[in-house]
């Protein structure tokens, strides 16, 4: 596959200093070696693209398997200070969403998802090396966006594929598009927060207006998101605000 890795370089690198593109035939989880690279003290800004993953990793510990060519799975990993890290991913999803098609829906928190199956999904990963709270922090944003159908086995949510919308698209073609627009969101997260993505969010939303389920087993109606990312459910007992990732959030049929 051609990835076009200059062309990405030359249109990136002036907004983000020292950024760098590595495209990889297959890896484990790109996730994880940026992680593991951070933590050797290798924190320059950079895009890692695998065309094939083994190991890759979803939000509470769910698998995310990639075949050569079906999909797209690569992190970005810089560093990053941002006031408040509440709602990064829902910032990013909506990056995504706006980057690929009109039809791309933004499931809280971090999936994309079309007609109510998941087209692609997102993890975060933060670290810290120094004591300082004010240093910044190095960030991992993982991204696996499937390209080609793919068998729904095992899955909790049907999956969705980018050709359904993007007839002939490839991996190289999808990451040229939401490249860019990826590290552009990430510094503008830096400076305003999540605020400044909120209505973008909440254009997309698919569970808005919703009933939906949590993974407690309360019910309620989902009513966007809040200034820090928060999912708005009114329940039975009121308005409550779901912060935490580790949340399960359903439509109900």
């Amino acid at each position: 596959m051609n990835w076009q890795g200059e062309a990405l370089w030359e249109a990136i690198a002036p907004v983000l200093p020292g950024f760098t593109v590595e495209v990889l035939p297959h890896i484990g989880s790109t996730n994880t070696e940026l992680m593991r690279r951070a933590r050797a003290g290798q924190t320059e800004p950079v895009l890692l693209v695998a065309e094939q993953q083994t190991a890759g990793r979803g939000r509470l510990g769910r698998d995310w398997h990639s075949a050569a060519g079906d999909s797209l799975t690569f992190s970005l990993g810089l560093e990053l200070a941002p006031a408040d890290w509440s709602g990064l991913s829902l910032a990013v999803g909506a990056s995504l969403a706006e980057s690929l098609h009109p039809a791309i829906r933004l499931k809280w928190p971090n999936d994309l998802w079309l007609a109510d199956r998941k087209l692609a999904g997102i993890l975060i990963e933060t670290a810290s090396f120094t004591q300082s709270r004010d240093a910044p922090r190095y960030a991992v944003i993982g991204v696996g966006i499937n390209i080609a159908g793919r068998a729904a086995d095992g899955l909790s949510t049907p999956p969705a594929h980018l050709r359904e919308v993007l007839p002939g698209i490839d991996a190289p073609q999808a990451l040229a598009r939401v490249a860019l627009p990826l590290v552009q969101t990430a510094l503008a997260f830096q400076q305003a927060g999540f605020a400044a993505f909120q209505a973008r969010f909440d254009a997309r939303d698919a569970l808005r207006d919703r009933h939906v389920t949590l993974s407690d087993g309360t019910t309620g109606t989902a009513h966007g998101t809040s200034e820090r990312g928060a999912l708005l459910v009114h329940t039975a007992g009121g308005m409550q605000a779901i912060t935490s990732s580790e949340v399960s959030v359903r439509p109900v049929a």
